[in-house]
């Protein structure tokens, strides 16, 4: 195996492997380690390549070493412990952090093409500097990165707009096991021969391939945008005043978040300095949406307030604020991007990525709520979300003053199944955006429909025989 470091250290430089010899076990561990802090592996080496003919050259030697396999890695931001080596000490982590250019930015075509390693606020920032939009947007989006967006498929909080990262994504240069780079970066929108090969990619997390650079759709920037906070007494009205602003606004309504009581009362404990928008009206339920559009902002904003007061008419809301310059704009995102560094501050929770349709939301809620509290009561319910395309994050804290790995070791397994079974009877899934890793592996094999995953494991078997790219992740063992 040091032969095997020696020859990565001959294609990538030497200075781009770390080993527990050359760099410490602690250097290592930071990225071995899964944000959540619930995955802990050990590597046999990190390697950083800086071009995509570094990653084949890397991928081709690894295939030729027995025993060995691969585990790709971009901001190290996922929440399933998806981007982490297993504890065997024989799997080479291969992170994307040096592929991180700006290839070419086509204002006519109004396409970008970016390398995996690309953090998203970087290339948020360099296309808005070309007077142009990529709307995925996140928390994470100051660590996360392009590669790793597109190998989790994933959303944030403008699904409701312009979909998932799939849906943004033109086209992919893949590095696959046999260490061959596959390029399809032209940005075309209709290119109809045969199977849409970057599609398999997207949303594989890491297990077919290696993805190198992607080229993705952009848009116009919004002329105008408003940014309004409601209070609304139960999940059913927010729904309907989420109706009445599509109605009014259509495409223009780009984003819209709910957050119970108690999501904000964490963030609250935990962030003081964010000041929550109506904090004199008692609420169970906020809702944060904004509205983004081409046309003058005097005209939007005009059309949000007639909206809206007959939204306070028809009791869809308790009270609602727009906000009137960006600091206050800004605050309100805020408050809602910090209810998961809340969640961590707290301690561990049990966290699920759940989507169900929009129509059923409000009942599942109900239905899973009561389930949850009599099979493990005092347990606080963390919900909030997506609610704009249905995706919900229905999250646990542990009870006040219990020992959180305790409690997570005792009823962990049961509050999932409890979860899932309810999402399951109201036509949902059980991972929206975060995807599948190493923590719902188990939930696949049991929910998923054994057609499905007899062809999801024949294309394993096609692309990735030898299982070099991450092994352990999604695909459940048959």
């Amino acid at each position: 195996m040091s032969v095997l470091i020696d020859d990565l250290r001959a294609i990538v430089g030497a200075p781009h492997v770390l080993t527990e010899a050359t760099h410490g076990r602690q250097a290592l561990s930071a990225v071995e380690r899964d944000w959540r802090k619930r995955y802990h592996g050990r590597s046999h080496c990190v390697v950083l390549p800086g071009t995509a003919e570094e990653v084949a050259a890397v991928v081709r030697r690894c295939t030729s070493e027995p025993g060995v396999s691969l585990v790709p890695q971009g901001g190290n931001t996922g929440l399933v412990g998806g981007g982490v080596p297993d504890e065997t000490g024989r799997q080479v982590l291969l992170l994307t952090r040096r592929l991180n250019r700006v290839r070419h930015l086509d204002r006519d075509n109004q396409t970008v093409t970016v390398e995996a390693g690309c953090v998203l606020q970087a290339l948020q920032e360099a296309v808005a500097a070309a007077g142009l939009l990529f709307p995925l947007s996140l928390a994470a989006e100051g660590s996360c990165t392009i590669g790793g967006n597109l190998a989790t498929n994933a959303g944030g909080t403008q699904v409701l707009r312009f979909g998932n990262a799939r849906e943004l994504c033109l086209g992919l240069e893949v590095v696959t096991a046999r260490g061959e780079i596959w390029r399809q970066l032209d940005g075309l929108r209709k290119d109809n021969t045969g199977y849409d090969l970057r599609d398999l990619f997207v949303g594989s997390e890491g297990t077919l391939g290696v993805i190198t650079a992607a080229t993705l759709r952009l848009f116009p920037q919004p002329r105008s945008r408003v940014i309004g906070w409601a209070a609304c007494a139960d999940l059913a009205t927010a729904v309907a005043l989420m109706r009445r602003l599509r109605d009014s606004f259509d495409a223009e309504l780009v984003g819209f978040e709910a957050m119970n009581a108690t999501s904000l009362a964490l963030v609250a404990r935990h962030y003081p300095d964010l000041r929550r928008p109506l904090e004199g009206t008692h609420s169970p339920w906020s809702v944060l949406f904004e509205i983004a559009s081409p046309h003058d902002e005097a005209g939007v904003r005009a059309l949000a307030e007639r909206t809206l007061e007959a939204a306070l008419e028809h009791e869809e809301a308790l009270d609602i604020a727009l906000a009137e310059n960006d600091t206050q704009s800004r605050t309100m995102w805020a408050l809602r991007e910090a209810i998961p560094l809340a969640q961590s501050a707290e301690g561990l929770n049990v966290k699920h990525d759940i989507a169900v349709p929009l129509s059923a939301l409000p009942d599942f809620v109900t239905a899973a709520d009561a389930a949850l509290a009599s099979l493990v009561p005092g347990a606080r319910h963390i919900t909030f979300g997506h609610l704009g395309d249905g995706n919900l994050h229905y999250n646990l804290q542990v009870p006040e003053g219990e020992d959180a790995a305790a409690f997570l070791d005792r009823h962990e397994a049961a509050i999932n199944a409890c979860v899932y079974d309810v999402v399951i009877r109201f036509g949902g899934t059980i991972s929206a955006e975060h995807g599948i890793g190493r923590l719902k592996r188990a939930e696949l094999a049991a929910r998923k429909p054994a057609a499905a995953l007899a062809m999801m494991r024949a294309i394993k078997q096609a692309i990735d025989p030898a299982g070099l790219f991450n092994p352990g992740v999604l695909l459940p063992d048959p």
